[in-house]
């Protein structure tokens, strides 16, 4: 092997571990937006703009924006112990960053089990063909997290049929009345969002519908 050739090796080595970290740092933030309330909330906020009939107001920047805010919101608590009992040590030169790195993915952990339907589990552990575990809080990490993931998703569509059932009703009124008065020709969709509109403001449904979605993680 000539010296040239040699010498490459090394460096094609750097760059590639370079690509993979750079990768990876791409796709930790979503890693960590999955472990949060945030797959919860942008779902409902996005039905709930479904069900006002809204199209793209608010635009999905705002809605994302929102849900982000809402995301901090809820976690404060876990976020603060995560700070008191990882972050702060860990910089103060009292623990090594694998320990804190854990401690962070144990306050995680117990969020995301919170949240975990006991059947989501257990169908996941099968399919890991793991376990059986003496409790929940005995699972692992790559066992909860897709557990969560799906008990989230059941969760948001749940709350967002419930969102959407009064929008729907309103819908299939405005739409009976035109056709019994021979207006066919008029878009149901045209009558029916500003009575949606005056509705979910007369009852301050953004404030109600936030307030509800921290609610429903036991805040």
């Amino acid at each position: 092997m000539t010296p040239a050739v040699t010498a490459s090796l090394p460096s094609l080595s750097s760059s590639l571990q370079i690509l993979l970290l750079m990768s990876a740092l791409t796709l930790l933030p979503a890693a960590l937006l999955m472990m949060t309330c945030f797959t919860r909330i942008v779902i409902v906020l996005a039905i709930l703009r479904q069900a006002l009939g809204l199209g793209q107001s608010p635009p999905n920047q705002l809605l994302v924006g929102m849900a982000l805010l809402m995301t901090v919101f809820v976690m404060q608590p876990n976020l603060d112990r995560i700070y008191t009992a990882a972050y702060q040590p860990m910089v103060a030169g009292t623990l090594g960053a694998e320990v804190a790195l854990a401690r962070a993915g144990d306050e995680l952990k117990g969020f995301m089990l919170g949240q975990t339907r006991e059947a989501d589990l257990r169908k996941f552990a099968e399919i890991a063909h793991s376990g059986p575990y003496a409790s929940p809080a005995d699972v692992p990490l790559p066992v909860v997290l897709p557990a969560f993931v799906s008990s989230e998703l059941k969760t948001a569509m749940q709350i967002g049929f419930v969102v959407y059932l009064p929008f729907l009703v309103i819908d299939l009124i405005v739409s009976s009345v035109l056709m019994s008065l021979g207006m066919m020709m008029v878009s149901p969709a045209t009558v029916s969002l500003p009575i949606k509109l005056a509705l979910f403001v007369s009852i301050d449904g953004w404030t109600l519908m936030l307030g509800s979605l921290a609610k429903s993680f036991g805040g």
